[in-house]
């Protein structure tokens, strides 16, 4: 929630949905793991998209945290508004 919130406060994102836990399977440090984990889901612009990288990673408590980008390739028009508003890059 924390890194959701500071997301959206500082305007590197224009919405946040947490969602969790999930169930994860994964290789860490060589070996199998499960373990639940929180999914965060942050809309933004790719004009903003390395800004909130940057945050995301100075402020997550992990070495390796998974931050990666699906591109919105289309939109409604009052969507795509919103988001670029919310942002600071109108």
């Amino acid at each position: 929630m924390r890194l959701a919130g500071s997301s959206v406060e500082a305007g590197l994102a224009a919405g946040a949905q947490v969602i969790g836990p999930v169930v994860s399977v994964f290789w860490h440090e060589g070996r199998y793991v499960e373990g639940e984990e929180w999914q965060v889901l942050l809309k933004t612009t790719a004009a903003r998209y390395s800004e909130l990288e940057a945050h995301l990673l100075d402020r997550h408590p992990w070495a390796n945290p998974e931050v990666g980008a699906v591109p919105i390739t289309r939109g409604s028009v009052a969507y795509l508004g919103w988001l670029d508003k919310s942002t600071g890059k109108n």
